[in-house]
């Protein structure tokens, strides 16, 4: 996932200032409203309701914002969202796919289909580029709950499929069936997790040249500014160059 994983290491630095942030927990609270609607209102019972929850904590949303957003969907409130998946290329023949939850289904569309046209990039039909990417649990942790070999022995004896570590922390891979069982065994031996999710994970990534990477940064950069888009999936592996410029 090493394309996805670094670009959202430099979003997530960008991502943390002024108006952003606002539009960050306006689309936390959709999705804890979503999680506890389909589901039960109470995490313990709700895993994605507590994925949720522990996405919203790493954004440092306040307490009371997830609270009222849990409240919403036992009350019944709020709108009904409907989810959906866009997929697509970008610059250098790079493949995303856009994770959307929607009240309006031809509005999305439109806004998402535009998103990629002025950033030179292009929609296309559904299970396009998904061939590319695995459906995959990610369970995260802090690198301070065990060094790498304690968390390679535990991840493979709760059944997972791969672990990184570095000194930013621990993120197992596992497949989407046993999500739920490798998220409990490993948080019964580690705590809570700083991050739990079901994600589009490349199969293989692309290396593109500086410009290019530039153009594919500012294509998702207006993908995940519409406001009905919460996730985006790449394939492409941006260079050490060009990271350091980002990051700067």
């Amino acid at each position: 996932m090493a394309g996805h994983s670094q670009f959202k290491n430099i979003m997530h630095r960008k991502g943390r200032v002024d108006a952003v942030r606002s539009k960050v927990f306006g689309k936390l609270a959709r999705e804890i409203t979503v999680a506890a609607k389909l589901g039960t209102p109470d995490p313990a019972m709700n895993p994605r309701l507590r994925a949720a929850i522990l996405a919203a904590r790493a954004e440092n949303m306040p307490k009371d914002n997830i609270e009222r957003a849990i409240k919403k969907a036992a009350g019944g409130e709020g709108e009904n969202y409907e989810e959906i998946r866009y997929e697509g290329y970008g610059p250098g023949g790079a493949a995303l796919i856009v994770e959307a939850q929607t009240d309006n289904r031809n509005r999305t569309a439109s806004d998402v289909r535009s998103a990629f046209t002025k950033s030179g990039g292009s929609l296309a039909e559904t299970g396009a580029v998904a061939f590319l990417f695995d459906r995959v649990g990610i369970v995260a942790f802090p690198a301070s709950v065990a060094d790498a070999d304690a968390m390679l022995e535990a991840a493979i004896e709760a059944g997972a499929d791969d672990v990184r570590s570095d000194e930013h922390g621990h993120e197992v891979t596992c497949a989407q069936d046993s999500y739920g069982e490798v998220t409990k065994a490993l948080e019964a031996r580690f705590g809570e997790p700083s991050r739990t999710a079901l994600v589009w994970k490349a199969q293989t990534t692309i290396d593109v040249d500086d410009e290019t990477g530039e153009k594919l940064i500012r294509l998702v950069e207006v993908i995940e500014d519409q406001d009905d888009v919460q996730n985006v999936y790449v394939n492409f592996a941006l260079s050490d160059a060009l990271m350091a410029k980002l990051a700067a």
